[in-house]
């Protein structure tokens, strides 16, 4: 199996039981480390339901990319022209998005756009340009990422997405990401097969060398997705006063991750 990424070779790393039914090799690019599926078969009855089961933190994860994002464009684009949340679920980013001011636009061929109704990229003039285009876990999905990348790229050439980089070939048999109870995720990626697909479109590519990543043809000269680190003390005495207030306040440790553990379960 050629490597989706380079086109070279590639090399069988892990099989895994795919919808509790299905052996399913997976394999990893000698070149760049980026991992594939092999050819996924399967992918009909995975997007029976485009919004999966275990997807319990949905809602949470709009809300911290917003407060995460915000800042990003408000320093290093122009916030007064168009924004695209390309495969955006529901349209809950771009809903939360335009509450606070960005011209955001929804985009979702697999999932019914609910809260941003009439601010979908069907309303908006054919060939449209963008200021910037988000993919909020998105890659991972790609079964051709080249042709998907490029087709994303026609919007804008500032593509700003979140994908968890993999943790390393030794420790994938156990890494949550994979997911494989919904046979979603086929395409996984390391720092180097970004920066590959980077390369390959002549842009620019940053990371925050976890999750959130950006291609643009902007040059900077400080990694804008590495926010400054406030010093430990700071730090220290800030995790003690919301320690204190949440405790005062009676907020309770959220059951997001206890839920997603227990829907796990349930499908495996």
């Amino acid at each position: 199996m050629v490597s989706k990424i380079t086109g070279g070779l590639t090399e069988k790393i892990l099989t895994l039981k795919i919808l509790n039914k299905y052996d399913v090799d997976y394999f990893k690019c000698l070149e760049t480390g980026f991992i594939q599926t092999e050819e996924p078969y399967w992918l009909a009855e995975s997007y029976s339901s485009a919004i999966t089961k275990l997807d319990v933190g949905l809602v949470e994860r709009n809300e911290l990319l917003r407060n995460r994002i915000i800042p990003i464009l408000a320093k290093y684009f122009n916030t007064d022209n168009l924004f695209l949340d390309y495969a955006g679920g529901y349209g809950i980013f771009t809903r939360m998005m335009r509450d606070k001011g960005y011209n955001f636009f929804h985009t979702d061929i697999y999932c019914d756009n609910l809260f941003a109704e009439f601010f979908d990229l069907s309303d908006l003039t054919i060939n449209s340009k963008f200021e910037l285009v988000t993919a909020f876990e998105v890659f991972e999905h790609l079964p051709n990422p080249i042709s998907e990348i490029e087709k994303i790229l026609e919007y804008s050439n500032n593509l700003l997405f979140t994908t968890v980089l993999h943790p390393g070939f030794d420790k994938l048999q156990d890494w949550w990401y994979l997911i494989p109870e919904t046979g979603q995720h086929v395409s996984l990626y390391s720092e180097n097969s970004l920066n590959y697909i980077a390369e390959k479109f002549g842009l620019n590519f940053y990371t925050d060398g976890e999750g959130v990543h950006l291609f643009t043809d902007k040059s900077f000269a400080i990694n804008p997705l590495t926010p400054a680190k406030l010093p430990y003390v700071i730090r220290t005495m800030k995790r003690k006063v919301d320690r204190y207030f949440r405790k005062v306040d009676g907020i309770k440790e959220s059951l997001l991750q206890k839920d997603w553990s227990f829907i796990k379960t349930k499908l495996s």
